[in-house]
């Protein structure tokens, strides 16, 4: 019995204790502890969904055939300010590697800490731009010192807590910057310079493991070039020393507030994976995986929606998306089938005509494998491989992992299809005992007052940029101005109504005179500026013209793009009488940000520093107003949202916490929509678009208190 008891003490220090593996590649492939890996990666960013979720996110994708988890670090989620960090809720990345250790999966830590990602200004904190002398991603030696500074600070923190694979953890590659080879030119040696400077400053960081750098084109011999792309089986490393590695396949794409559904196909996912490793391939990794939800004001853009679902096999709420993630299970475990001779052995190509080819890749045991592709996009073809006849579809990939037998081909779904539909259900009044005997909901409302409220931030000639105003504490600024009407206008009359003309970088304006909404405009994903022409109503005096220029996430991405502005850039008044009256140059009055925000009237704490207005039934088409109720949610565990197709343009919080952005924008009618995708040929963002003439996104996440400024 004392043997028997030892024993299992045996056993439970084996399982409990990792060992450090040794992390190399050569030009085929990465090598861990001596053995050449098949790696199938997928991307689930820890801050776009919740802890409690991050489990199931992890277990649903190794179900899948995942074997490796991708995710950046969002730096101005983790460096409030400078000096003052966050790890904690959705940020808590050391839990989150933790997670997928357990599992028994690799990890990718893509630190950047640039990371573009549809993320708010491509994760670089807001307050580096303000810091003198800095310039964003070239040689720019503030820069440079801040990037260094969190980057050692990541590296530190994961050493610390034995998370790198040479120390027995789950990491086993990280990344510098993130694609900076397409932007590298416009900042002529100083990007160079700076290019060669990050590699560097990564590699002396001594992880024990290598270090990658995406769509690096002229990345150094120290650190692996990858690809990023719809299909990447063309992709060349630019050393042949380095393995062949797709960091981003884009199983869908991002939606814009006004812009219709983007969907890929799962046929043509498969197919490019197909081809990737048809080609020698040995990682891909799928970007997004699970896209989740941009919760607060991290979506950026602008225009991002708060959704990041991406069209992903794992949808927002965490639930396999189907056919989509089954067809790619599939084509996992038929690769899986393929692993040891795509990785050991030798390959030759054949032509089995004008679009059909074969790569077949055998071993010293006797292994052999072949992916017979047919590029065309139209016809189907029987092609002839060792005697034997294959009908291979258009546009598809056929797997044979002992040259004889197809198991898979990427044309042809046999996984299930399953559809996910948001069913209606009321809200129902929370049963707290200051609720008991209510009918129904019990809704309150706070009105803000257009324009000024308290003391006035500032009164400058002309205009302020938004966002250099703001500072990206807020989505709002107030201009305001008065002008003074002569008795003798003719408009006073109603003969003719003087017109408001409104000149904006963007992104999106409420225009106000007396306290009235007169009418709102906006840009779009594809461009921020816009013009606004708008009848409004003046009277004899004086006059308060109150314009609420709104942001819609910053830019994540492109040269110089810190610099990028928004806000007011004219203002004039066309009349009959006098014709044109330009504002522009008068002295403005400026208030950063709304009375709620500032009271914080969404926490528990702020609730009651205004006087809320007890009402049964919500208003509609009040701008301006902030909504509260307090409801108790479904019964069951079903993923819940909040449907705000009657809502205007807002922000919404659920107890306490900024769940994001809602504005239920309608695309276009004239939007080239689709009944049905055809897979075959290349797959571009607009080829497949749903949703045309219906709004963007109409759920959010979950239950929430309500704000609206419509």
């Amino acid at each position: 019995m004392p043997h028997l008891k030892l024993f299992f003490l045996l056993i439970s220090i084996f399982f409990t204790l990792s060992l450090a593996a040794n992390v190399t590649y050569d030009g085929r492939s990465l090598i861990i502890d001596g053995q050449r890996k098949l790696l199938i990666s997928a991307s689930v960013h820890y801050p776009r969904s919740v802890p409690g979720m991050w489990p199931g996110l992890v277990k649903t994708a190794k179900e899948g055939g995942v074997n490796v988890i991708e995710t950046y670090v969002f730096w101005n989620g983790h460096e409030l300010s400078p000096g003052n960090y966050y790890f904690g809720g959705r940020y808590d990345l050391v839990k989150y590697v933790k997670i997928v250790q357990q599992a028994g999966m690799y990890l990718i830590l893509r630190i950047g800490p640039f990371v573009a990602a549809e993320w708010n200004f491509g994760g670089v904190p807001v307050w580096l731009h303000y810091v003198p002398g800095t310039v964003f991603r070239t040689n720019s030696e503030p820069f440079k010192y801040h990037m260094q500074k969190f980057m050692t600070l990541i590296v530190n923190m994961m050493k610390k807590e034995k998370l790198f694979a040479s120390q027995g953890g789950p990491i086993i590659l990280a990344q510098v910057e993130n694609e900076y080879g397409y932007y590298e030119q416009f900042y002529g040696e100083g990007g160079k310079a700076y290019a060669m400077w990050a590699a560097n400053m990564a590699v002396s960081q001594n992880i024990g493991v290598p270090w990658i750098m995406c769509q690096q084109f002229d990345a150094p011999d120290t650190v692996i070039d990858t690809c990023n792309s719809f299909y990447c089986d063309q992709f060349k490393p630019n050393s042949p020393n380095k393995p062949k590695m797709w960091t981003e396949n884009w199983p869908g794409w991002f939606k814009t507030f006004g812009a219709p559904d983007p969907h890929r196909p799962p046929e043509d996912i498969a197919f490019s994976v197909a081809r990737f490793f048809q080609k020698g391939g040995s990682l891909q990794n799928y970007y997004m995986y699970h896209g989740g939800t941009n919760f607060g004001r991290t979506a950026g853009g602008p225009f991002i929606t708060t959704s990041y679902d991406y069209n992903a096999p794992i949808d927002e709420y965490g639930l396999a998306r189907l056919p989509k993630w089954g067809h790619l299970k599939e084509l996992h475990r038929a690769l899986k089938s393929c692993e040891h001779v795509l990785l050991y052995g030798e390959t030759i190509n054949l032509s089995l005509g004008p679009s059909q080819e074969v790569n077949v890749y055998t071993d010293s045991s006797g292994g052999c494998a072949a992916f017979i592709s047919n590029v065309d996009e139209k016809e189907d073809k029987i092609v002839v491989f060792q005697n034997v006849s294959y009908h291979v579809p258009a546009w598809s990939v056929s797997i044979l992992p002992d040259c004889k037998n197809v198991i898979f081909n990427t044309a042809k779904v046999g996984s299930q299809t399953s559809r996910v539909e948001m069913l209606p259900e009321d809200l129902q009044p929370s049963l707290v005992p200051s609720n008991k005997g209510l009918k129904g909901l019990q809704w309150e409302i706070f009105v803000e007052k257009a324009g000024i409220w308290g003391v006035s931030d500032f009164v400058k000639n002309g205009f302020v940029d938004h966002i250099n105003t703001t500072k990206d504490t807020t989505d709002y600024l107030w201009y305001t101005v008065s002008i003074t009407v002569g008795e003798s206008e003719s408009f006073l009359n109603k003969t003719s109504q003087p017109v408001l003309l409104v000149e904006s970088k963007g992104h999106a304006l409420h225009a106000f005179v007396n306290q009235k909404l007169q009418g709102s405009a906006s840009g779009n994903g594809s461009h921020s500026p816009f013009k606004f022409n708008c009848p409004i109503s003046l009277k004899a005096g004086k006059n308060e013209i109150a314009l609420l220029s709104m942001t819609v996430g910053l830019p994540t991405a492109g040269p110089f793009y810190e610099w990028v502005g928004a806000g007011l850039t004219s203002v004039k008044i066309k009349s009959s009488n006098n014709g044109i009256l330009d504002l522009s140059t008068l002295p403005w009055t400026y208030k950063i940000g709304l009375q709620g925000e500032h009271l914080q009237i969404y926490k528990p704490e702020g609730l009651n520093s205004v006087k809320w207005l007890s009402t049964p039934e919500p208003p509609k088409q009040q701008p301006l107003t902030w909504y509260k109720v307090a409801v108790d949610p479904p019964s069951g565990d079903e993923p819940v949202g909040l449907d705000m197709v009657h809502m205007g343009k807002g922000l919404a919080w659920l107890n306490g916490e900024e769940i994001g952005r809602y504005w239920p924008r309608k695309s276009s009618i004239h939007d080239k929509c689709v009944q049905e995708c055809n897979y075959r040929g290349k797959f571009m963002p607009d080829k497949c678009f749903t949703g045309c003439g219906e709004p963007t996104q109409r759920c959010n996440q979950t239950r929430c208190l309500l704000e609206t400024y419509r």
